[in-house]
């Protein structure tokens, strides 16, 4: 289960764009008191070493009791080791599930549109996801017929939903920009009517969150899950190995593997990085499949998770070197002094009804760097919405707990923003809310396949 909802209840704070010094904090006062990087990886490491070690442990007792007791069928356990090699690599490509049409298509992304025929009319705000860019696919957010945060985002009554296709990237689309991202999903919403509901997950998080604030007159609300807004905030891996890697080489690293990817970030390389993040993840799933190569039931979930995690692409190469140098290592949207195009992304600006949803579990973005985003922006306290989900990182997005409890009530708050300004009934929000419940799969007695 989840955590229950809460409003803003920290100290009073001015709303509003505020000057900002040009000199971080840290930097004036000599001091900074993160953890020292190399020490807090060595720990990070060692702790992932032990579980890595008691993962394998579990498994291979567990495996010793089913071989016992198979001994009468000695050829049972070569029939189950082949299953399972095939089972492994046996990849397909992603898929959306849900019917949509592109309407709008760049090289480098595409604008679907989920809305059903009947609902095209419906005088409703429109709700556009911005998916992670991680080098995986975009079909996250629809992840299955049974996981699809599109179909609850529809079934809340959020009827007009859009979500932005994120396509792997090619010599022709390497030199792709920050400044070309906001423009597409500013193309998108001047599509959509001129006005939308920006929902943001991850990496597509912390980007609508500077296209909301150059263009704040443009987002109803925005929504952010699992997003890094203070990149340096809490304990992260990550913010730990690009504070080592890039304080002591700068950008060196970082564009050697853009080069040796033909000018693009390879998908496989983010991949290696995020199973190296939690090995033991890694390790428990395939084991995991081993010892229920005989239930289709979890075969399937197995599949269907390691086709999405596993099939990457690559991200575009000047887009990537952007992202890392400006938000991953100089953190400058909380500090106030990013600047797209010229302009200073000012997260005080934004003054819309902002709703965060963190992992209890994320070690990719832990929940500081998150909620960090209400100390910067201009929403009123009562109009900023916390809430954090009993999940990991990519749990956030596609895990059924998360959709069934979580998003639902997130959901019917941006609702309430999205239709003209009426009396609602307390059955009419009810209904809303059984309908996005039943757009998800009861997670109950099924299979988990560990994820990150």
């Amino acid at each position: 289960m989840s955590t229950a909802i809460t409003r803003r209840s920290a100290p009073s704070r001015e709303h509003g764009p505020r000057a900002l010094p040009d000199t971080p904090v840290a930097a004036a006062t000599g001091s900074d008191d993160r953890p020292d990087p190399l020490r807090y990886l060595v720990s990070y490491n060692t702790r992932n070493l032990t579980k890595v070690v008691a993962e394998v442990g579990r498994a291979t007792g567990a495996y010793w009791i089913d071989a016992v007791q198979r001994i009468a069928r000695p050829g049972d356990a070569a029939r189950r080791g082949l299953l399972w090699i095939s089972a492994m690599a046996d990849r397909r490509e992603p898929t959306w599930h849900l019917a949509n049409e592109v309407v709008l298509s760049t090289p480098f992304a595409s604008l679907r549109d989920f809305t059903a025929a009947e609902h095209r009319d419906d005088d409703v705000v429109p709700t556009l996801v911005l998916p992670p860019q991680a080098g995986h696919s975009s079909t996250v957010v629809d992840y299955s017929p049974q996981q699809s945060q599109i179909a609850m985002i529809r079934a809340s009554g959020l009827t007009k939903v859009y979500a932005l296709d994120w396509r792997p990237a090619t010599t022709a689309t390497k030199n792709v920009t920050i400044s070309d991202y906001l423009e597409v999903i500013d193309r998108s919403i001047r599509r959509m009517g001129g006005k939308a509901n920006l929902v943001g997950d991850c990496q597509g998080g912390w980007l609508a969150t500077i296209y909301a604030a150059l263009h704040p007159d443009r987002v109803n609300t925005l929504t952010l899950a699992g997003a890094p807004i203070d990149f340096h905030a809490g304990e992260s891996v990550i913010a730990a190995s690009t504070r080592l890697m890039a304080g002591t080489m700068g950008m060196a690293p970082y564009k050697a593997l853009v080069a040796a990817g033909g000018g693009n970030m390879p998908g496989s390389a983010v991949l290696s990085n995020f199973i190296s993040i939690q090995p033991q993840s890694e390790i428990s799933r395939q084991l995991q499949l081993l010892e229920n190569i005989d239930d289709p039931t979890h075969v399937e979930r197995y599949r269907v998770f390691e086709d999405w995690f596993k099939y990457t692409q690559d991200i575009p190469g000047a887009f990537y070197l952007w992202l890392v140098e400006n938000l991953f290592w100089k953190n400058r949207l909380i500090k106030g002094t990013l600047t797209v195009d010229g302009r200073t992304v000012d997260m005080g600006a934004i003054d819309c009804p902002l709703l965060l949803l963190a992992g209890s579990a994320d070690h990719i973005t832990p929940a500081p760097q998150l909620f960090a985003a209400a100390e910067k922006v201009g929403t009123p306290a009562a109009d900023v919405t916390y809430r954090t989900a009993t999940a990991g990182h990519l749990g956030l997005f596609m895990g059924r707990d998360a959709l069934r409890h979580d998003w639902p009530v997130l959901m019917e708050t941006v609702y309430g923003h999205s239709v003209p300004s009426k009396k609602d009934t307390g059955a009419g929000k009810a209904s809303r809310r059984r309908s996005s419940v039943r757009a998800v799969a009861d997670p109950r007695d099924t299979p988990r396949v560990p994820a990150p």
